[in-house]
């Protein structure tokens, strides 16, 4: 029995490489580059070793190749939410596939400053670039004043001078949902926003009043929640409704806690009461009733985060911008008022 055999087997290195194919790690290197300057039969040797030790190369032998760390450093503002933990794990998946790794930090709710703690400790970790997830405007001041000399995306709708952004495009998302209730014959239409220091709940907000002021129609104050479903049940169980008929809730935790509220106060949905909320949780077609909801494109989202990141750090300084759009889903929700 070999030694390999009695080790287990170990995915061979770019020094296993060098070693059997009697060159550097360095030339091993510059040939998995294309590296001009390699003599032919080198090539042709190495690329053999490659083919025979099924050597797949690794982020290590990219770092060696291009002196990067070939990691992302994320912060992560918090990271229970269902947006930012999904468009983390979308990112992690498109970095594995562009052979970089992720280091997340994340921030909680009540400790805003840990944006500083988190910079400095993903930039002495060796990240190529930094990305931002789910950022409220108090934490991004704070990101403002850093000084990384490293390229940073945010995630986020709006376009900024001095970062790159991408998102999915959170207002439209909004005047989708605010449309589709207009279109069943709502004239008045409440909305439970997110957070307003998050910039994800002020589009959103903003979504809701421009899809009415389009419409002709009143526009209220909209009620600031938390993104939970208890701030969404105190809502519906205490807001007097009078002639609202119908509710934008800014995600989906925050309109199932609504559905609950208004169903002890003894008003259906959407008899009563026509609810669409926000993101499309996997559950949300389970709801009771199922939930009308804007549905968000993670996977695509990390895909152009990447995209962007690459770019950047490959050294294109220009500060882009894109956005993905959003899709509405139709439940059981949301009806026609009644006359």
């Amino acid at each position: 029995m070999s030694e390999q055999a009695t080790r287990g087997w170990q995915r061979p290195s770019i020094y296993d490489v060098a070693k059997q194919a009697g060159v550097s790690h360095m030339t091993v290197s510059r040939v998995l580059n294309g590296h001009p300057n390699i003599r032919e039969s080198t090539r042709a040797r190495v690329l053999q070793v490659i083919d025979e030790m099924n050597y797949t190369r690794s982020s290590i032998a990219r770092a060696l190749a291009t002196r990067r760390a070939m990691r992302i450093g994320v912060l992560v503002d918090s990271p229970v939410q269902w947006g930012p933990n999904s468009t983390l794990r979308a990112i992690e998946e498109a970095a594995r596939g562009a052979g970089y790794a992720i280091s997340a930090f994340s921030i909680s709710d009540d400790k805003e400053s840990q944006i500083d703690v988190g910079v400095v400790e993903l930039v002495t970790q060796g990240v190529d670039a930094l990305c931002v997830i789910a950022p409220r405007a108090s934490s991004l001041d704070l990101l403002r004043r850093q000084s990384t000399g490293l390229p940073i995306l945010v995630i986020k709708a709006e376009s900024d001078a001095e970062m790159h952004t991408a998102a999915v495009d959170q207002r439209a998302g909004a005047m989708a949902a605010v449309m589709h209730l207009i279109e069943l014959g709502h004239r008045s239409i409440a909305h439970l926003s997110g957070p307003l220091d998050w910039f994800d709940a002020r589009a959103r907000e903003q979504g809701w009043r421009d899809a009415l002021i389009d419409a002709g129609l009143p526009i209220g104050t909209p009620v600031v929640g938390d993104w939970t479903s208890d701030c969404g049940y105190a809502f519906g169980a205490a807001y007097d409704f009078d002639t609202v008929t119908a509710v934008f809730a800014a995600n989906d935790q925050m309109a199932l806690g609504l559905v609950h509220g208004l169903s002890e106060r003894g008003l259906s949905v959407p008899d009563d009461i026509s609810v669409v909320g926000f993101d499309d949780l996997p559950d949300a077609r389970h709801f009771l009733p199922p939930l009308t909801t804007v549905r968000q494109d993670f996977s695509a989202l990390g895909a152009l985060a990447l995209e962007i990141i690459i770019a950047a750090i490959e050294g294109d300084e220009a500060a882009e911008h894109d956005i993905i759009e959003p899709r509405l889903v139709v439940r059981g929700s949301t009806a026609r008022p009644r006359s």
